[in-house]
């Protein structure tokens, strides 16, 4: 994020953070923090962003929460979510 212009970072849809998903989950579970993604159809038949990244836990001081409309929008919000909560996560 660049200094003083207020805005937020944008999740990197082209990361292919889908394709790591389960190893960034299994690396926060090492770090004691419980983590979950799920697919909500009711939510996905609405045309609603249907999936969410949830964690909680270990050096986490609350919870993180993320959604989007696709795997990787989901993973890319969560990973810069767990950034900002002190969680730099690497794949």
């Amino acid at each position: 994020m660049a200094e003083g212009t207020g805005r937020r970072p944008k999740a990197d849809l082209d990361s292919g953070v889908e394709d790591v998903t389960l190893s960034i989950l299994e690396w926060l579970g090492e770090q004691g923090v419980d983590a979950l993604i799920r697919v909500d159809a009711e939510r996905m038949r609405d045309g609603e962003p249907a999936w969410t990244f949830a964690a909680s836990g270990g050096p986490l001081d609350g919870g993180v929460r993320a959604d989007g409309a696709s795997v990787a929008e989901c993973m890319g919000k969560a990973l810069l979510r767990l950034r900002e909560a002190g969680l730099a996560v690497t794949f």
